[in-house]
C-alpha cells in the first residue's frame, strides 16, 4: 500500500492553478523543527525536490523546472530513467535554473543540503 504524494506550493503566481506532486521532497531543517508548520510545504521549506518521469521527461525538465525555478527551489533533480543519468537544476534566478548539470552512472553529485553525503548515479539503476 503506498501513501499518497502530499502536494507542495510554489509560486505565488502559479499556486492557484499548480500544485505539483514530486515524487520525493526534502524538507529543511527548520521546517522539520517547526513541527511541520503547515500541510502544505512552502518553497522555503524544501531543500530537494526529485522527479523520476516514466514518460514525462521533457514536461519535467522544461515546465516543472520553470514552475520550480520560479518559487525560487534551490536545488531539483531529474532521474533520465532511459538515459541512466541524473538532471540536477540549481541557481535559480528569473523562472528559469542558472545551473544544470547532467551526471552519468561514473559520477556522483551532493546535494547542496547535504555536502558531505555524495550519490553515487549508478547505485541509482540496476545493473
Amino acid at each position: 500500500m503506498s501513501t499518497p504524494r502530499p502536494p507542495i506550493d510554489v509560486a505565488p503566481e502559479d499556486n492557484p492553478t499548480n500544485q505539483p506532486m514530486p515524487d520525493l521532497i526534502v524538507l529543511n531543517r527548520d521546517y522539520i523543527a517547526a513541527g511541520f508548520r503547515s500541510a502544505t510545504p512552502q518553497p522555503q521549506d524544501l531543500d530537494l525536490v526529485v522527479e523520476i518521469p516514466d514518460t514525462s521527461l521533457a514536461f519535467d525538465l522544461t515546465v516543472k523546472a520553470a514552475l520550480y525555478a520560479r518559487a525560487g527551489i534551490a536545488e531539483y533533480w531529474v532521474l533520465d530513467v532511459p538515459g541512466r543519468r541524473l538532471i540536477v537544476h540549481r541557481d535559480p534566478q528569473s523562472g528559469q535554473y542558472g545551473a544544470l548539470t547532467a551526471y552519468n552512472e561514473q559520477e556522483g553529485v551532493a546535494p547542496l543540503g547535504a555536502p558531505g553525503s555524495i550519490l553515487q548515479v549508478q547505485g541509482i539503476f540496476p545493473n
